[in-house]
């Protein structure tokens, strides 16, 4: 087969040369050569000067994803060992590894694939066409890597469940990459214990990306009053209670959730501190305030309420609701802490968000601190993509 040319059109390619990863289709002048959709190409700007290589499908308006910006690269195995070990390298010295992202897809150069690892066991999350390829031989190069460090992983199972795939022209896959094996996985995370079920969990089994934002809200509940909405899998609800706090409730509307929370509690003998009930939070916070209950920390951890730039004025509406009726429930001089896992909610969106929202509570915030996701989750600078995780935790004070 020829080598395939992508060229660009004249001043197309802004995010490219930024330092991204992605060439849409309408930034493209020509095609030359024959491609297969997944297979790689070189991509070039309208005057020839060579921008990379990476792979291309014409199923997607993200026609090319880069995998290196020098056109003469190979891609081989020495190429994907170099990243996988680079990517290791990066979490171990800045995370704990126990349960980490190993690899968080163009913010570690390896567009379309994401890998968990619970303890002694990996998770794959394949998006892209052309990264389907090449996903098996990854898993078994990272095997190689983590068991050089004297890791040995017991199983790899295959959570490409999202959407996404279908507009790849892939279809969705929940499976074993090699042999079956118990996939309930226990794990501890700043001391709390937890039972993953990378199965049937959300994403990849857990949510790993608030590993320290959970740390950081510990320092806050010793002896209070918590409130954990949202709960989930009851992490923060859980942190709260292993830093000693009196008394939390964690919400969520799913039950399975609110099963796993609860079994959760009892592995970390939390079961009499640490409660949890299934509810609907939009429904539940206003039912609070009405009765009249008061928290000492309340925390807001909502799913994503947009997956797109035209949802984000609605999803808005959303984020002030929760984060007016939290406000109401924080006594005067309690903590709120409260989030966005949405890319399309920038930190300024939702800053001013919860700003209007204090207004409307009638209550004025001193900011603890602002954080983002985990450093596991790297921010790639010039791939907006990689940043969705917002997280401040204010001081609530009543006007006065």
């Amino acid at each position: 087969m020829t080598e395939t040319i992508v060229t660009l059109k004249k001043g197309e390619g802004r995010l490219l040369k930024g330092g991204g990863a992605w060439v849409f289709n309408n930034e493209i002048a020509t095609i030359s050569g024959q491609f297969k959709n997944g297979g790689l190409v070189k991509v070039q700007d309208f005057d020839g000067y060579p921008m990379g290589i990476g792979y291309i499908n014409q199923n997607s308006k993200i026609r090319v994803r880069m995998l290196s910006r020098k056109a003469d690269t190979v891609i081989d195995d020495s190429f994907f060992k170099d990243r996988l070990t680079r990517a290791w390298q990066y979490r171990k010295e800045t995370v704990d590894t126990s349960s980490c992202r190993l690899v968080f897809g163009e913010a570690d150069f390896l567009p379309g694939l994401v890998i968990d690892k619970y303890e002694d066991v990996l998770v794959v999350e394949c998006l892209t066409l052309g990264m389907e390829a090449f996903k098996v031989r990854l898993v078994e190069l990272l095997k190689e890597i983590l068991l050089a460090d004297g890791i040995k992983i017991r199983g790899v199972y295959e959570r490409s469940d999202a959407r996404e795939r279908e507009k790849e022209g892939l279809r969705r896959v929940k499976d074993f990459i090699g042999e079956p094996f118990d996939t309930n996985v226990e794990i501890t995370e700043n001391g709390v214990k937890y039972l993953v079920d990378v199965v049937n969990g959300q994403k990849t089994g857990f949510f790993l990306d608030q590993k320290y934002n959970r740390l950081a809200i510990q320092k806050l509940c010793r002896g209070k009053r918590v409130l954990d909405c949202f709960t989930h899998m009851g992490t923060f609800a859980l942190n709260a209670g292993i830093a000693g706090a009196a008394e939390v409730t964690g919400l969520d509307i799913s039950e399975f959730a609110v099963e796993q929370a609860t079994a959760n509690a009892v592995r970390n003998g939390l079961q009499e501190t640490v409660k949890f009930r299934t509810a609907d939070v939009l429904d539940e916070l206003p039912r609070l305030v009405a009765a009249g209950e008061k928290y000492d920390v309340v925390i807001l951890d909502p799913p994503a309420f947009t997956k797109s730039r035209e949802a984000t004025k609605n999803a808005i509406k959303g984020y002030r609701e929760i984060n007016i009726q939290g406000l109401r429930l924080v006594k005067d001089g309690g903590y709120l802490a409260t989030c966005s896992c949405s890319h399309f909610m920038t930190q300024e969106l939702l800053a001013k968000t919860v700003k209007e929202a204090a207004r409307t509570a009638h209550k004025r915030l001193r900011q603890v601190e602002f954080r983002t996701q985990s450093p596991d989750h790297p921010i790639l600078w010039a791939a907006d993509e990689s940043y969705y995780l917002k997280f401040f935790v204010f001081n609530v004070v009543d006007e006065k």
